[in-house]
């Protein structure tokens, strides 16, 4: 879009890219006036031979900008351009030119964190600081979480429900457009960039994943059936590089279990990441911020609360503490699969929860990793994740508490006629009979006063509510109840 809204050799394909928008009508006195040197960097090629491949890839580029921009300087300045030995001097030669000539460039790098990413998961540390030490960027301008681009950054709701209409208006789907909002809303929105747009604009919806659901429901005349774009799926595979970096401790894998059960984070957002500091785990927040991983919900003091933006990210952090229980002790989830369709369907909970119990006894290098309330609630919310006939939610505010599991029924993709809300309760080998009951009787009334609150009924709608109980004394299922209300 920067390429083609500044490139002067593409200044008179302008209106006709442009007109009938907003952007066309309203022309900055730099559009079409700058000579555009693009950059990306995903093409660079792979790691074996990186300094031959990087020179080669940016040689070519340059050489294709003086094949494109020969009329603005002189005949034959892409001969004597493609005769320049070696990137570095193309560049410099460059330089010289447009100084001479007076040329306004522009230098766009697309894919900047690809390269980042390949050298710092097969190089380490050392090889990245040892190519990018250097002073040249200290005089860029950060404007990552500048106020005034926050909205550049997605679509308002607003913008969301013009584009769903405009479609609409000229017959490429029959939708109603608020229920589409709805649908897209838990999954879709809430993304905030900058803390002074927190009272100042509207949360933003990822404008990758409102396509995605666009698209299908122009193609096939409905909303997706899986309702996380597959295209997130790459940052979320970068996040997993990054962790295993240079064979980190446990703290980021740490960082991860916190954000994923408690839903969020408080630390204070890091706005540049020097090589030295890549590995560091306190950053890792930020890190997962800029991946889109986190947004920011509220300030605490100086620090931010960095929170999971919606059910499209928190079923990757799922999908990610899944991956780490299965590689400790692999679980048959397709024989959890069966269970959880009669859990949905005919409210047999009991099998689908005293699998997960089991699963959690036999897997002995998570409870030897840590240990209580916190541990058990992890390793339920990762399983109970692959069950798509819910909306999990851990931690739901309910009548000023918190329950730890709540299974909304997932109603808009299939016909689910049972709905869940779940305590789990942790016991120390060493605790009396007497705690045992008293803890016991306190989660009973806990579960009560959830599923009194007034939102409850909106959120199972018809299906029927079951409130379950569950305690733990070590790794041992200790007793496990569904409790009226």
């Amino acid at each position: 879009m920067l390429r083609a809204y500044y490139d002067i050799a593409q200044k008179e394909k302008f209106r006709k890219r442009f007109e009938g928008l907003w952007i066309g009508g309203q022309p900055t006195p730099s559009q079409g006036k700058y000579q555009i040197l693009y950059l990306d960097f995903s093409r660079v090629g792979g790691i074996g031979a990186l300094d031959r491949n990087f020179d080669d890839y940016c040689s070519g580029a340059l050489n294709n900008f003086a094949l494109i921009y020969e009329p603005y300087y002189y005949p034959g300045f892409e001969k004597d351009m493609k005769e320049q030995s070696g990137s570095t001097n193309k560049l410099n030669f460059l330089d010289w030119q447009a100084h001479n000539t007076g040329a306004a460039l522009y230098l766009i790098i697309d894919e900047y964190d690809n390269f980042t990413n390949v050298v710092l998961n097969e190089q380490g540390n050392e090889v990245y600081h040892a190519l990018t030490h250097a002073s040249g960027f200290n005089i860029g301008w950060n404007i990552s979480t500048d106020f005034q681009f926050n909205m550049m950054l997605g679509f308002s709701e607003k913008d969301v429900r013009e584009m769903l209409q405009y479609y609409k208006d000229v017959g490429q789907h029959n939708g109603d457009v608020e229920a589409m909002i709805a649908e897209m809303k838990p999954w879709y929105d809430n993304y905030c960039f900058a803390e002074a747009s927190l009272d100042r604009d509207p949360k933003m919806f990822n404008c990758d994943m409102v396509f995605y659901y666009l698209r299908h429901y122009i193609t096939l005349g409905k909303s997706p059936k899986e309702m996380i774009d597959p295209n997130t799926r790459t940052d979320y595979n970068k996040m997993k590089k990054f962790i295993q970096l240079d064979r980190l401790d446990g703290n980021r894998k740490g960082v991860l279990r916190k954000i994923t059960e408690e839903g969020q984070i408080v630390t204070a957002l890091t706005t540049t990441f020097p090589a030295t500091e890549i590995a560091n785990p306190e950053i890792f927040p930020s890190l997962l911020f800029y991946y889109g991983m986190l947004t920011i919900t509220a300030t605490r003091g100086q620090r931010m609360v960095l929170s999971i933006p919606n059910n499209n990210v928190r079923k990757q952090y799922y999908e990610f503490m899944l991956e780490e229980y299965q590689e400790r002790r692999y679980i048959d989830l397709n024989s959890m699969l069966d269970l959880f369709y009669d859990m949905a369907y005919d409210g047999h909970w009991r099998e689908s929860l005293e699998f997960i119990a089991h699963a959690y006894k036999e897997n002995s290098s998570v409870r030897s990793a840590i240990e209580g309330e916190r541990n058990i609630q992890g390793f339920f919310t990762a399983y109970l994740s692959v069950n798509a006939y819910y909306l999990l939610a851990p931690e739901l505010e309910l009548n000023h508490g918190f329950c730890d599991l709540f299974l909304m029924p997932d109603l808009l993709r299939y016909e689910v006629a049972h709905s869940y809300i779940i305590e789990l309760k942790y016991l120390s080998s060493k605790d009396s009979e007497s705690k045992t009951e008293t803890q016991w009787q306190e989660a009973v009334g806990q579960v009560r006063m959830y599923a009194a609150a007034p939102k409850v009924k909106q959120l199972i709608q018809n299906t029927q509510l079951h409130c379950i109980v569950v305690q733990f004394r070590g790794c041992e299922l200790e007793r496990m109840e569904e409790v009226s209300f």
